[in-house]
């Protein structure tokens, strides 16, 4: 397994800290309102790639975090007049749905800001104790850039850039600030905000201490692999690592991994702009799985272009594969069962070769987009060899490639049920009724009055079943 770097900006082999054992931190949402297809780009790449790891036979621990104190949690609720804790309940909620519907497998542990307040305590106190952080007048307590001597190295950034590009950016409130890109580890509490108590101040942290507190705790130590969005690199994950790493004396994380932007229609999501798109929204139009093979169809590191049309195309291919392993299903005991003809055995084994490329491109830094290539041919193969006279281990085999590989990804193999509404219904059910009637010319017209509605009729053994164009 090679994965790409950020730290290093090359892939580098994956090799543990510990053999067979994964420790893996993502970072989480900012729970004040509906996760958007954004948020839920890293949580189906980096599901996607921890399913992955351990069908390759490791040990995972995952770990994702959930931040319950913010600005923008502080602001709905005193819109709403509420609590903070009163929203960020109904989020998590919110979040977790969105997670189940997407396939997110649970991680082994979501730890929350506001329960890891001692924790964060305790690694400022250090940082204040050895000189990487000093408190301002106000009880405000500051990190010192300065005294990080790799501040800069994940972002690749020049601390000399740095400090000039953000000179002029000094805002109120941050008189106190030694160098400009020195950032808050704990700030006084104001009017109205959730608090608590520090040997500085009441107030709250910052947002960049907790990851570097929760990240070590839940996974046991310096961790594997840290993951999380693009945006995230500077100043976020460049915080974390000052803090880390100047309290421990170690690296916080041999593997740093992040996912580029969605754009909408080549354009920044944006609320001013119209385009933004919570995951309800598309899923309230989509089957979930269309929405996480969308997302699996381009490689994790390449910008990620979201439309109606990219969405349409993306349903159409999942439908050629699930369509494909209905089939073989259907199959399931209708086949003979007899030892596998010369071209049988080559069906086999070309499938092997095709699993063989899966692994080898999803080792390639999470190549699913090439994976899923793998997969097409898969299907490609079942619909060419599988016929009604074919062996049942044959269809046994590529059917069960087909599922082991899509279950890697993710994706479910059965459809999401649909409804139809009751129009749609009343001219199945006359169709029905005019071929009990040998009406045929009645019910092929319906046929095509269905069709022209986007609604596809499959007369089978079991009856009629439909399927949207």
């Amino acid at each position: 397994m090679k994965i790409y770097n950020t730290l290093s900006r090359r892939k580098e082999e994956f090799l543990p800290i510990e053999p067979g054992r994964i420790r893996m931190y993502v970072c989480g949402p900012t729970v004040y309102n509906l996760i958007h297809i954004g948020n839920a780009r890293p949580m189906i790449v980096f599901d996607t790639f921890r399913r992955y790891m351990e069908y390759c036979g490791y040990e995972v621990t995952y770990v994702s975090n959930y931040t319950d104190v913010d600005d923008k949690i502080i602001r709905r609720a005193m819109e709403e007049g509420t609590d903070c804790a009163t929203i960020t309940r109904q989020c998590i909620a919110d979040v977790e749905k969105d997670m189940a519907d997407l396939n997110i497998e649970p991680a082994s542990a979501h730890p929350r800001a506001t329960e890891e307040i001692d924790g964060m305590i305790e690694l400022i106190r250090n940082l204040v104790e050895h000189g990487h952080a000093y408190v301002a007048k106000d009880g405000t307590v500051y990190y010192d850039t300065a005294s990080f001597a790799h501040y800069g190295e994940l972002s690749h950034k020049n601390m000399d850039e740095l400090q000039s590009g953000l000179r002029e950016l000094k805002v109120s409130g941050e008189e106190d600030k030694r160098h400009p890109t020195d950032f808050v580890l704990w700030k006084p509490k104001k009017e109205g905000e959730p608090f608590w108590a520090s040997p500085w101040c009441e107030g709250r942290p910052g947002w960049h201490t907790e990851c570097a507190v929760m990240a070590p705790k839940y996974c046991g130590g310096r961790l594997d692999i840290h993951a999380g969005g693009e945006d995230l690199v500077f100043p976020h994950h460049e915080n974390e690592i000052a803090q880390y790493e100047a309290a421990h004396h170690e690296h916080f994380a041999n593997y740093w991994m992040h996912n580029a932007f969605i754009n909408i229609n080549n354009k920044k999501m944006s609320k001013s702009l119209g385009n933004f798109f919570t995951v309800r929204d598309i899923t309230a139009r989509y089957d979930p799985m269309v929405l996480r093979f969308y997302m699996l169809s381009a490689h994790y590191r390449s910008p990620l272009n979201f439309s109606d049309e990219l969405m349409e195309s993306a349903k159409a291919s999942l439908s050629r594969i699930l369509t494909a392993i209905e089939r073989l299903r259907e199959l399931s005991g209708k086949l003979p069962e007899r030892a596998l003809n010369r071209e049988e055995a080559a069906a086999v084994r070309q499938a092997e070769a095709e699993a063989e490329r899966f692994r080898e491109k999803m080792d390639d830094d999470l190549n699913t987009a090439d994976a899923i290539t793998a997969i097409f041919e898969l299907v490609r193969l079942s619909n060419s060899a599988v016929r009604e006279d074919s062996a049942e281990g044959l269809r046994h085999f590529l059917l069960g490639t087909l599922e082991q590989l899509n279950a890697v990804l993710g994706i479910r193999t059965e459809r999401r049920p649909e409804t139809l509404d009751s129009e749609i219904e009343a001219l199945i059910e006359e169709r029905q009724e005019a071929r009990r009637g040998r009406d045929f010319a009645r019910a092929d017209a319906i046929r095509d009055q269905l069709l022209a509605m986007g609604i596809v009729l499959k007369d089978t053994r079991e009856g009629v079943k439909w399927s949207r164009a």
